[in-house]
Formats: structure tokens, C-alpha cells, sequence
């Protein structure tokens, strides 16, 4: 007995996720009559991370229906900005993109992050533990069945991937509040409350000072702060209105 057919088409968006043979209209793919449209869209390739509207014979259906034989489906791409519910927007990096988890920081976004690499299935965990938001570009790691949400990052250049990130979740932006090194909050400080903590040079020519209240770093305007305010100024410009002072 032959295996029934369907005719599966995916939104141009989710063309780098499939073969060049899919990603102009629909094309025809066999399954098995018992697994779900989840199933047999990530077994073409696709995270259902970045999936949005499923749709069978012009009607919308759950990842969980059963295609059938003679279906024509059509996927799309998840739809921007996206909305995630049941608790505060976080996200958790994976060890390749410690770049970006920076750069959010910087922008007072919650970004945790680890420096080693501590397997996709504690990643996994850690997001569903503390209900994060994984970002990654690993396809594998995005379709371990325990994990609480996710996204994949399309581009491997910082900057594309932090305009990606902030267009997809646009979560809200408060710069110079988050420590860039543990993720803590930043309070402002004194001189005199970290002054065994700077050196000479520092203490003479700076006067405004915060510090990590979890690591306790220390932070002040030094030598690439314009470098980080233009990072800050841009951001703000396209996805948080204008920068504060």
C-alpha cells in the first residue's frame, strides 16, 4: 500500500529552513497517517518555533492534527511582533551568541547566558525551569521537546541578529540598567562607595559610577562608551523611541 500524500507549501520566510525544491509553492511529501502536522513539519526541517498559522484545505488547524491523504497545507511564518504568554518576556542565549546577549544587556533587556557550552538538554531545561525565551541558531537544540519557547536567530552578524531579535519580541528597552558581564541590575553609586575598586586614573577623571548589584562590577564612562551609546541610540531610534540621558 502506498503512503498517503500531501501537498505542503511554507511562507517565504521559512525558506531557509527547507530544501530549494520547497521554497517556490507547494510541493508534494508523504506521511504516515499517524504522526502530527508538528511531526512532519520539522521532519522537513522546520522549527515549530518559527512556525505561526497552519493551515489545511483553507482552514486553520493545531500542530497535533493528523494530515491525511490528499491534504494541501500550507505553513507560515510566526507572525512579528510576537506575543509570548504566561510570563515575563526573558530570554536565554546559547553559548555562540554571547555577542548578542551583550548587546541586550546593554539595552536592560533580561538575557541570561552561559560562556560554556552545557548541552542542549540543560539549555533546555534552564529554559523551561525559569521560562525563558531560548534563542539560538542550532535547529536541533530548537526542537527538544522541553523546551518552553524559542527562536531561532537568522543571522550569524551581530547587528542583523539584535535588530531581529528586538523586531521579533520588541521587548521593552531601559539602556545602562542591566550589568553586560552576569545580567544583574545596575544602581547607581557613589565615588567614595567603590573607590577601592578603581584605579587612580579612574577615580581622578570620572565622577558618575553604577554597579552591578549581583557581581559588583563597576561601571562608569570610559573609553568605548561612545561606541555603546551609538549601539544604545540606534536601537532606541527603531524599537524603543528616543534614547535617554
Amino acid at each position: 500500500m502506498k503512503p498517503p500524500v500531501i501537498s505542503i507549501g511554507f511562507g517565504p520566510g521559512l525558506g531557509v529552513f527547507v530544501p530549494a525544491a520547497r521554497r517556490a509553492g507547494r510541493s508534494a511529501a508523504a506521511v504516515d497517517g499517524s504522526s502530527t502536522l508538528g511531526h512532519v513539519v520539522e521532519s522537513l526541517g522546520v522549527p515549530l518555533t518559527e512556525v505561526g498559522r497552519l493551515e489545511v484545505d483553507g482552514r486553520e488547524v493545531t500542530a497535533g492534527h493528523i494530515p491525511a491523504h490528499g491534504e494541501v497545507i500550507d505553513v507560515y511564518e510566526v507572525e512579528r511582533p510576537q506575543t509570548v504568554e504566561g510570563a515575563p518576556l526573558r530570554f536565554l542565549l546559547d553559548v555562540h551568541l554571547g555577542t548578542l546577549a551583550r548587546r541586550l544587556r546593554l539595552l536592560g533587556v533580561d538575557a541570561a547566558y552561559e560562556s560554556e557550552d552545557i548541552g542542549d538538554p540543560a539549555l533546555a531545561a534552564y529554559s523551561a525551569r525559569d521560562r525563558r525565551v531560548l534563542l539560538s541558531r542550532d535547529r536541533g537544540l530548537l526542537r527538544r521537546r522541553e523546551l518552553w519557547a524559542g527562536a531561532y536567530v537568522y543571522s550569524d552578524r551581530p547587528d542583523d541578529q539584535l535588530r531581529d531579535v528586538l523586531g521579533r519580541f520588541r521587548p521593552e528597552l531601559r539602556p545602562w540598567t542591566r550589568c553586560t558581564f552576569c545580567n544583574g541590575e545596575l544602581a547607581p553609586v557613589t565615588k567614595e562607595d567603590v573607590a577601592h575598586l578603581l584605579e587612580g586614573g579612574t577615580l581622578r577623571t570620572h565622577q558618575v559610577f553604577a554597579q552591578c548589584t549581583a557581581c559588583e562590577r563597576v561601571y562608569w564612562r570610559g573609553a568605548h562608551h561612545v561606541q555603546l551609546e551609538e549601539t544604545v541610540a540606534r536601537a532606541m531610534a527603531e524599537f524603543g523611541g528616543p534614547a535617554p540621558h
